[in-house]
């Protein structure tokens, strides 16, 4: 085998990784910003089913992956409604909140998807090279040769990093998820606060879910997600809460997810269920890694973290 076949393969295999990470990417990065105001959702794999759902019902009906994708974002905007509803609102219980959301996307899904199962979508993402640095030997080809929601996601990434820490929006997003009663004194509205970024997060939780089945995978099956929102929950702490660090993470567990497949491709000898295990050890491994990391270096979650606010509380 040549070497310009090695370098075709690699090419493929990270520019799949690229695609990969995408979907990682937007619920991470959604989550952050939701843990940062306080709220904890680990509905993000329920969310992201409705994304993806809502998100291939709408490409396979229009032809049009656009419409498709912004369905989808809604779709998990929406679905985190409810999650805020019962956690800002009724100050309800956080974690039972969002594990209620996930069970309640995966019976959606599968209940109204029936119909669906296996069907292919006639339309997709096209790659879209960017002039002059699709040129750049090797690394064009893999991060400047792909669809327009990789770059969104690029800009995204680093766009969400400038408000978190260089706007006034930043600092009253992390002024509320370090001590809401605080805040509140400063003349922070907590409750709109909160809920304005657990909205954000539900947006891109179906961001990442649409591009799942619209860019990634266009077709549908029962629990597609496979687990990608419980991921992304892991990629939180992987990134210590910074946007910017998520880019690393959901890359790297890309690379991993794209790894499998190709070996699956090429016809490996090591089992298919050991192959399908890799990113969840890897989550298990790189958390691990993580929090001693996070120990050592005094790193912690923001204090106000799955507490529930009452502006009446003394």
């Amino acid at each position: 085998m040549s070497a310009s076949h090695h370098t075709t393969i690699v090419i493929l295999l990270l520019s799949n990784a690229i695609k990969a990470g995408t979907i990682l990417l937007f619920p991470t990065i959604g989550e952050i910003f939701a843990e940062r105001v306080g709220i904890l959702n680990l509905g993000v794999e329920g969310m992201m089913l409705i994304g993806a759902f809502f998100g291939f019902i709408v490409t396979r009906l229009t032809n049009n992956p656009y419409l498709g994708f912004i369905a989808g974002v809604l779709a998990g905007g929406i679905a985190s409604l409810i999650h805020a509803f019962i956690s800002i609102t009724l100050r309800g219980n956080q974690i039972v909140s969002g594990l209620a959301l996930t069970i309640f996307g995966a019976g959606f899904t599968t209940f109204y998807g029936q119909r669906w199962i296996n069907m292919n979508l006639n339309a997709s993402f096209e790659n879209l090279k960017l002039p002059i640095l699709s040129n750049i030997p090797v690394a064009g080809s893999i991060l400047f040769n792909q669809d327009i929601i990789v770059y969104l996601s690029y800009i995204l990434a680093f766009v969400m990093w400038f408000i978190l820490y260089k706007t006034m929006i930043g600092i009253n997003l992390r002024a509320v998820g370090e001590n809401a009663k605080a805040a509140n004194a400063m003349g922070i509205n907590v409750y709109r606060v909160r809920y304005i970024w657990t909205f954000f997060g539900g947006l891109m939780a179906g961001a990442g879910g649409a591009y799942l089945t619209i860019g990634y995978a266009p077709f549908w099956l029962d629990g597609i997600t496979a687990g990608r929102g419980w991921i992304a929950i892991a990629l939180v702490i992987f990134a210590m809460w910074d946007p910017l660090k998520a880019v690393v993470g959901a890359y790297l567990f890309g690379s991993i997810n794209a790894l499998q497949f190709q070996l699956q491709a090429t016809g490996t000898t090591i089992p298919s269920a050991i192959l399908n295990m890799l990113p969840y050890l890897v989550t298990f491994i790189a958390i691990v890694l993580t929090s001693i990391i996070v120990k050592a270096k005094h790193i912690r979650p923001p204090k106000e973290l799955g507490i529930p606010y009452s502006r009446e509380e003394k």
